[in-house]
């Protein structure tokens, strides 16, 4: 595509933009107002437009997958943010697990989460037991 590219357009938004490898939030807050001026012109994108878009993607992506990795969530994980985005109690648990202690202990931690207590909860929470697994 480099070919069909306007060369003295295409270096003129790249010298307007600066694209380069990201080291610091401000460098990728940056460039991802960059894309959004791009992105603000919808389908009126040059070819030139589209092939910056395109590097500053790349870039975004790269700092993404280097700083805001998501880490796999736990049983417990799943359980906590289940309990907190309902507004339930360790004792609203409590007919799940059978019993306060129990409850206490898995979700504090010190105790995981059984196969049928993991069918109970996908019941109770509409989700499905592998969750819990």
């Amino acid at each position: 595509m480099i070919n069909t590219l306007n060369k003295a357009e295409y270096t003129r938004l790249l010298a307007e933009t600066l694209p380069r490898v990201i080291y610091t939030e401000e460098e990728y807050e940056r460039l991802l107002n960059e894309v959004s001026k791009l992105m603000a012109l919808g389908e009126n994108l040059t070819a030139e437009e589209v092939e910056v878009l395109q590097l500053l993607a790349v870039l975004i992506e790269q700092y993404e997958d280097e700083n805001y990795q998501l880490k796999a969530a736990t049983p417990l994980d799943i359980l906590q943010e289940l309990m907190l985005a309902r507004g339930l109690k360790q004792k609203d648990l409590v007919d799940i697990f059978g019993s306060k202690g129990i409850a206490s202990e898995v979700i504090n931690g010190k105790r995981s989460i059984s196969k049928s207590q993991a069918k109970a909860l996908g019941t109770f929470f509409h989700v499905s037991p592998a969750l819990f697994l």
